[in-house]
């Protein structure tokens, strides 16, 4: 299935149904009055989150969607129909936005989130409505009032624990091939990622997290090289980075802290936010190095980075140190868990 996380649609609700202008007829039964009936509401469009989809290509190309009015009232009291909703059904973690405001209508982060988007028009009054005392015989109705109309942009960023960053080839698909049990496309050559993949790492029976795997970076990403920073959007949900950096390249030429370097600053080019997040270096590939040369490349790069923060050699073709990394990972997103549900239960935080 292909990958989409972008679109944009037209929702049309349905108008309301006429009000009836009906006058009782019946032999014998003088006077009748009115008796003409409400008309229907217009049908409403909703947006619902479905953990059971993943993409939002059911708009790719039905971009139009249009609610049916409802029906109008008639005589003997009877109320007109009111038409059916809409739902329309997009993957959890998907943003919906009003094209014409740029307003965000809803986040919708979890499974069976609902929002409405555009309401249905309320059904007009019939004539008995509008009986009196004095005015016993009246023929004024009220017509349905029109449903709301509206231009909606889809922005899928998906739901992830953690993201990995790195150049192509650096080794993000094989690593997330041996910690879950995603199978990505693994090749030879650069950007055989094409869009983020994701995968469930379950370190034992009752603790897990998602790792997204996204497609790599190159220098001059921000003007639009390579994939640019098209996906990087979906690192945007994750509590941890992992940079990971390829210390064995093909190439001899190729420095593996200058392109560190080069990540890091297309990072701090697309979102500020981001670049802020924490991330660790994970220097992969050490088993197509010497365990001596392995150590003194890794100590390069950290000394070249000036990095400070966590740092882990491993390879994920071999699955050396994997084990040891997902642990630390794992005790990490379960401390921001913790943090995360401290800050929703504190009182203190709440509004006024």
């Amino acid at each position: 299935m292909k990958f989409i996380d972008e679109a944009r649609i037209e929702v049309h609700a349905g108008s309301g149904g006429n009000g009836s202008a009906s006058m009782r007829r019946e032999k014998y039964i003088a006077f009748g009055g009115p008796d003409g009936g409400d008309g229907g509401r217009g049908g409403s469009i909703y947006v619902a989150a479905d953990s059971n989809i993943n993409t939002l290509i059911d708009y790719r190309f039905a971009r139009i969607f249009r609610a049916k009015d409802g029906t109008g009232g008639r005589g003997a009291d009877c109320s007109g129909a009111g038409a059916d909703d809409i739902v329309l059904r997009v993957p959890v973690g998907t943003l919906v936005k009003d094209l014409a405001t740029e307003e965000v209508i809803a986040d919708l982060t979890q499974d069976r989130q609902r929002v409405l988007v555009a309401a249905g028009g309320r059904g007009g009054l019939g004539n008995i409505n509008f009986k009196t005392s004095t005015n016993r015989a009246p023929r004024q109705f009220t017509k349905g009032a029109e449903g709301e109309t509206k231009d909606i942009y889809f922005e899928l960023k998906v739901l992830a624990d953690v993201g990995l960053l790195g150049m192509p080839n650096a080794g993000k698909s094989t690593f997330i091939r041996a910690v879950s049990a995603a199978r990505p496309k693994v090749a030879d050559y650069p950007f055989t990622t094409l869009h983020p993949n994701l995968g469930v790492v379950r370190v034992d029976d009752n603790r897990s997290f998602v790792i997204a795997d996204v497609p790599g970076l190159i220098e001059g990403a921000a003007e639009g090289a390579g994939l640019g920073h098209q996906f990087l959007k979906h690192l945007q949900r994750t509590h941890l980075l992992l940079h990971l950096v390829d210390i064995a390249p093909y190439d001899e030429a190729v420095d593996p802290t200058k392109e560190a370097k080069a990540i890091i600053n297309e990072l701090k080019k697309y979102e500020q936010s981001l670049f802020e997040k924490p991330r660790w270096l994970i220097l992969n590939k050490a088993d197509l190095l010497d365990p001596v040369e392995a150590e003194k490349r890794a100590k390069a790069v950290v000394k070249g980075l000036k990095w400070k923060g966590p740092t882990f050699t491993i390879s994920a073709m071999k699955t050396d140190g994997c084990k040891a990394l997902t642990f630390a990972i794992m005790d990490h997103v379960d401390a921001e868990r913790r943090a995360a549900a401290a800050v929703k239960t504190d009182p203190s935080t709440s509004a006024d």
